[in-house]
């Protein structure tokens, strides 16, 4: 009678010993699930976050537009650019204020020399020989980006040269457009402008030119505010 009673609790014993091991097997695997399903959700989490950054990116690539500009009519004008994927719309080209130009609003995405001959020779006048420089300007204009309006402004430097003409004066030929400056305003337009009149860069006698005589100095481009009379 007592072998069986001892035999009975041993047994006992057993059972409660293999419930308690499935009861950890089964909290094991829920762990396991639950860790699984987890590192299931981040993955998806972080493909999401990779997924969105990528889609920005190449919205804001698509949506990059940098203007351009093409000398055209052997020097009169310079054309101003559009892309496959951005329509150019409305620009205005404003001109450092002693000039005495004011702004010129452009319907054919075209910068005319006229605009500006005049008052930039009346301001180099005095200057002897065939020279070359950098007049800076300040452009302001929209664009189409799908079905969204952007806005953009940047000061940008034509590049010139001059020409003695026996009897008729000096003829001025634009040669480049350059983008010089993201941004800008009226007032750092003027700044440049100002700069380049104080530190004698506005102009540069080419060399070899004879016929205008005037001092000869070493050619280097206008408006750079890095240089300074040797």
């Amino acid at each position: 009678m007592t072998d069986t009673s001892a035999e009975r609790a041993e047994a006992a014993r057993t059972r409660r010993r293999w419930v308690s091991l499935a009861e950890v097997v089964a909290v094991v695997g829920v762990l396991i699930g639950a860790l699984s399903l987890y590192t299931t959700w981040s993955d998806h989490r972080t493909d999401d976050h990779a997924r969105t950054q990528a889609e920005a990116a190449t919205a804001q690539e698509k949506g990059r537009f940098e203007l351009r500009g093409l000398v055209s009519h052997g020097g009169d004008s310079i054309a101003l650019l559009r892309d496959e994927r951005h329509e150019l719309r409305d620009v205005r080209v404003a001109f450092p204020t002693p000039l005495a130009i004011g702004a010129k609003d452009t319907v054919d995405q075209t910068i005319d020399r006229d605009w500006f001959e005049r008052p930039l020779l009346d301001a180099i006048a005095g200057k002897g020989g065939d020279q070359v420089g950098r007049l800076p300007i300040l452009i302001s204009y929209t664009y189409g980006d799908g079905d969204a309006q952007r806005a953009k402004t940047g000061i940008y430097d034509i590049v010139w040269r001059t020409r003695g003409r026996f009897l008729r004066g000096r003829a001025l030929t634009i040669t480049g457009f350059r983008s010089r400056a993201a941004g800008g305003s009226q007032a750092a337009l003027d700044a440049l402008w100002k700069l380049a009149r104080n530190s004698d860069t506005l102009v540069s006698v080419m060399p070899g030119s004879s016929r205008h005589p005037g001092p000869r100095t070493t050619p280097r481009l206008a408006l750079d505010p890095g240089t300074r009379p040797g």
